[in-house]
């Protein structure tokens, strides 16, 4: 039993959101083959909140978080893309925070997006969609994903951004009296426990592999799903 099982970025509604394998996830919650106390959801559920733009797999993981939400806590922690999340939580049967502190084992872990930390962000709007369309349209053209994971950390705008977050999140935990912090946002799965406070990133679900944190008596994991390439399609398996 994990005290909780976290991900971030999952981003419904978008070309590139890996929802059928966030499915496979979901399902082995609901069926029993994987438990947890709670399910948390660490921002940026949505790529908007336009309804429209989902597609029948997305569709499945709502409804699927849906019915999870009668059997453990599920806490959706707003990141910038989500807007009013509170319309739909109710629909969906989850809490809806900006931010939240983990209890595990003889930690306390906070828990929240990160864009509060993202100054580039706020200053650089164009210059920000501009490289999401190129890193989008690098997806498209590499199904593995390894150019655009390539570039994107190659990018020295990047790298300050991730370390600001990073930087940022950590003096905040500090001040919260946390020994750890969890953060999404940078799409980077990431840890680094050699400082007082640890730092833990959950990557996202919209690049492969997709990577999620579990939790259990105050220990973070990094989990993935592992990518082997056949000839005919991608296939995931869960790791350990």
């Amino acid at each position: 039993m994990f005290d909780a099982i976290i991900l971030s970025d999952i981003h419904l509604g978008s070309d590139n959101c890996q929802a059928k394998y966030l499915c496979d996830l979901l399902e082995s919650l609901a069926e029993g083959e994987m438990h947890a106390a709670r399910l948390i959801l660490n921002g940026d559920v949505f790529d908007s909140i336009d309804l429209r733009r989902l597609k029948k797999t997305h569709w499945k993981v709502l409804s699927l978080l849906r019915k999870l939400s009668d059997d453990l806590d599920i806490i959706w922690i707003c990141g910038n893309h989500d807007g009013s999340a509170e319309i739909i939580s109710h629909l969906l049967g989850v809490s809806v925070k900006e931010e939240y502190i983990l209890h595990s084992g003889e930690r306390q872990i906070l828990l929240l997006h990160g864009h509060i930390f993202d100054e580039f962000l706020d200053d650089h709007p164009v210059l920000t969609w501009f490289g999401d369309l190129i890193y989008w349209l690098l997806q498209r053209l590499d199904r593995t994903h390894t150019f655009a994971k390539w570039a994107k950390k190659s990018s020295k705008t990047f790298l300050r951004c991730a370390k600001r977050i990073e930087e940022k999140s950590i003096e905040y935990a500090r001040k919260k009296h946390c020994t750890a912090v969890c953060c999404g946002h940078t799409h980077h799965v990431h840890a680094d426990e050699t400082r007082d406070i640890s730092y833990f990133n959950s990557g996202c679900w919209t690049e492969l592999p997709c990577t999620y944190l579990t939790v259990k008596e105050g220990q973070v994991q990094v989990c993935e799903f592992l990518v082997t390439s056949t000839s005919e399609e991608i296939m995931y398996v869960r790791s350990e």
